[in-house]
């Protein structure tokens, strides 16, 4: 029998009386877009961050869009993304015609590095886009200041990281914007997809407001574009719910992780994830470096233990974005894409399971 890659099923069993009786509530009063539950959940999420602002939205993706959007990048613009990350990051800049700028990332985070950013930037950039990978935040410090010097904007897309500090901040309130996702999967998942963004600007946010409502402001009346990006009450009960405990599954996320690199790093062919300093992890992946990865995944399958690659190629070689971006040097994203290999990892691991992994890992490598 297999082991789980993520244990949904022991979280909602913890949880459950709370979270169907807040989803009972929503049934009872029948709001289902757009009802009280949705402003709760976004002022315990701003709270959550320290962020003056939240606006949720229907998923990462669309959080990621949306920040676009407001800030006005438009056709011919260009983005600084990095090459490692999933294919939304690049995805939504191409959907506003505007240019993917694929940068390196470190060897170490695989977070986009500061220090090739600046060879990256031309007239025709707007904004910086850093991934906080894995559940550790990029280097925000050094980003923004950058940015600053060339008067860039800064989205954070925090879409694995919510939760994660640096330098005593929460990340999404880190820049101009924080974008995050409560994909179920991810460490603050919901029952389905689910987004939020994050800024301390009040113009910012209600501009957000008005296009994540189709650019309205007042009934039928469109004052810009936007689009239907709007999360659903039931998510946002569902967001409440989880919200209560989460602190305490961070915290045992990166108990869980401490006990894996402790074992993994005596290990001889594998190569520990690494925190850069000055900040935590959430962890929503732990994710190992194997040489002969194939192999490795092969065997673990047949001890039955799940393992999952995010992701097997830069953003760069992706087809849909063939004549649509620029691409600098990514030798390091490209090493990283042929070698990371991400374990099971969630709040409930038990030691037993854990040691399981631990020593398929060992008869695998």
């Amino acid at each position: 029998m297999s082991l789980p890659f993520i244990d949904l099923k022991s979280q909602y069993h913890q949880l459950k009386s709370d979270i169907d009786q807040r989803i009972q509530r929503v049934l009872d009063h029948g709001q289902y877009i757009l009802g009280p539950e949705v402003l709760e959940c976004e002022q315990a999420l701003a709270k959550f961050t320290g962020s003056e602002y939240c606006i949720t939205v229907a998923s990462g993706t669309d959080a990621l869009y949306m920040a676009l959007l407001s800030v006005g990048v438009k056709p011919g613009d260009e983005v600084i993304v990095p090459a490692f990350s999933f294919f939304a990051t690049a995805e939504v800049v191409a959907l506003l015609n505007a240019t993917p700028v694929f940068v390196d990332v470190q060897k170490n985070s695989f977070n986009m590095d500061p220090e090739k950013l600046e060879e990256a930037i031309s007239e025709k950039t707007k904004v910086i886009m850093p991934v906080s990978l894995y559940g550790q935040v990029a280097d925000m410090d050094e980003i923004n200041s950058i940015a600053k010097k060339h008067n860039l904007i800064v989205i954070e897309d925090a879409a694995q990281s919510f939760g994660a500090t640096y330098k005593g901040k929460r990340s999404c309130n880190l820049s101009d914007f924080g974008a995050t996702s409560f994909f179920p999967a991810k460490p603050l998942g919901c029952y389905g997809d689910g987004g939020a963004i994050f800024t301390n600007s009040k113009e910012s946010y209600e501009q957000l407001i008005s296009i994540r409502n189709h650019g309205q402001e007042g009934r039928y009346h469109h004052v810009r574009l936007g689009i239907n990006g709007r999360l659903d009450t039931l998510q946002c009960a569902v967001l409440l719910s989880k919200l209560s405990v989460y602190q305490e599954e961070i915290e045992k996320r990166q108990m869980a992780a401490s006990y894996y690199t402790e074992k993994f790093q005596v290990m001889e062919g594998v190569q520990v994830p690494q925190l850069s300093d000055n900040r935590d992890s959430v962890w929503a992946q732990y994710t190992l470096r194997v040489k002969d990865r194939e192999s490795f995944q092969k065997k673990m399958m047949e001890l039955g233990v799940p393992t999952a690659v995010h992701y097997p190629s830069v953003l760069s070689e992706q087809p849909a974005l063939d004549g649509l971006s620029k691409v600098y040097n990514v030798e390091v994203a490209k090493k990283a894409a042929h070698e990371v290999v991400s374990l099971p990892m969630h709040p409930y691991l038990t030691p037993d399971v854990q040691d399981q992994v631990i020593s398929a890992v060992e008869k695998c490598i």
